[in-house]
């Protein structure tokens, strides 16, 4: 068997333009870049004179008939990513699609439905996962050391973005282009992350402030509380509009609590259930004796880490760090947090998906009614930028 797949690259703007020259400059890591596509002529002349070497289209059905690659890096804009996919797996390619999975959860369903069809390799590029930090705090709540959970709070605040940003792409902060703001671009990582340590919530009731620090339609402040079958609750703030920002995760349950910041994790263990002693001991303010521990780690490019462990699926069938299919879980909170925020009321899980659709499709339909917004071209990145990194 190769010991290296032929990939093909689909959407090179700032994330895929950072995934094609990392794959290119690192030669033996597993992935060869094959082919490329971009929507963009002025892009694919870009990557004509750039890299010669590699055939470029202009139509991912191209690529894909062309039996040049094995597998797929889907970067295009967040509604593609979906019927990309589905494309993919049924011409019997391997795919790792950028976060987040797609914009709606039934679009998310059908694709994860292709992929167990196809049986290719499918991953998505959720690449704080690779950080130590979140996967020591996964096993210390999963494997029940903090015994029943009670409760988590996060507060993101450090996505700082311009109206710069905004505008270096006309698809970028609309409901038809990206099909959200800082819930569907920044803080899937954080949503991701939140559901994969503490699992998904049984309903939320979230408050989104659409344009509220930006010329932006869409959503750049949110605040989400959610509740569980076990009566534990989650707090989750985000924002692009505060600066210089926070990254506080505090993750509680009977047996202590978790605090992940300034890239480290603090542990406080309490000898024996909160809940036990609440009702035992005849002391007021009696506390059970609480041992501490603290946990840094260096943080790997993450990434990469990912590039490389979807290529080590293909070719020695390692075990994926972020499977494809997981996708949908942390789209099911902000489906749910936006159809919360314009109903103003209760968005149970599973989210109602017609009824999601349905008003997401008033927006866009308002949104192509009005003039578009001036957009600079979106550039190539040649490498990774610190900001799609974990922030402390």
């Amino acid at each position: 068997m190769s010991e290296t797949v032929r990939a093909g690259i689909i959407g090179v703007g700032n994330i895929g333009g950072a995934h094609l020259h990392w794959i290119v400059s690192h030669p033996g890591r597993g992935l060869r870049a094959a082919a490329l596509c971009d929507t963009d002529p002025d892009k694919r002349g870009l990557l004509q004179r750039e890299f010669p070497e590699i055939p470029v289209f202009s139509d991912h059905r191209e690529l894909l008939a062309s039996g040049l690659v094995d597998a797929v890096v889907i970067a295009a804009p967040h509604s593609f990513h979906p019927p990309i996919a589905i494309d993919a797996f049924r011409a019997g390619v391997h795919v790792l699609t950028e976060k987040p999975a797609g914009v709606s959860v039934r679009a998310v369903r059908e694709m994860n439905e292709a992929a167990k069809k196809s049986g290719k390799v499918f991953a998505i590029m959720f690449n704080q996962r690779a950080n130590p930090l979140f996967a020591k705090a996964r096993e210390l709540v999963r494997g029940g050391s903090l015994g029943e959970p009670k409760r988590l709070v996060w507060i993101v605040t450090n996505w700082y973005r311009t109206q710069a940003y905004y505008d270096s792409g006309g698809w970028r902060a609309t409901w038809n282009g990206e099909g959200g703001g800082v819930l569907l671009n920044q803080a899937p990582h954080n949503l991701d992350l939140w559901q994969w340590i503490f699992g998904l919530p049984r309903r939320v009731r979230a408050f989104c402030a659409f344009g509220k620090y930006h010329h932006i339609a869409v959503e750049d402040d949110v605040t989400i509380h959610a509740e569980y079958d076990n009566g534990a609750t989650a707090e989750f703030i985000t924002t692009t509009g505060e600066a210089p920002g926070t990254n506080r995760l505090e993750i509680a349950g009977d047996r202590g609590k978790l605090v992940l910041e300034d890239g480290r994790l603090r542990w406080w263990r309490l000898s024996e259930s909160e809940r036990s002693f609440c009702f035992t001991s005849r002391e007021g303010f009696y506390q059970p004796e609480t041992a501490y521990e603290e946990f840094t780690f260096p943080e790997p490019d993450g990434h990469p880490t990912i590039l490389q462990n979807f290529a080590a699926a293909i070719l020695r069938g390692e075990p994926l760090l972020a499977p494809g299919e997981e996708g949908v879980r942390s789209l099911a909170i902000s489906n749910a947090a936006y159809l919360s925020a314009w109903t103003d009321a209760w968005a149970e899980l599973p989210v109602d998906e017609e009824r999601f659709e349905a008003l997401l499709g008033e927006r866009r339909r308002a949104e192509s009614a009005l003039p578009a917004r001036a957009a600079q071209a979106e550039t190539l990145a040649s490498s990774y930028h610190d900001r799609w990194q974990v922030r402390w």
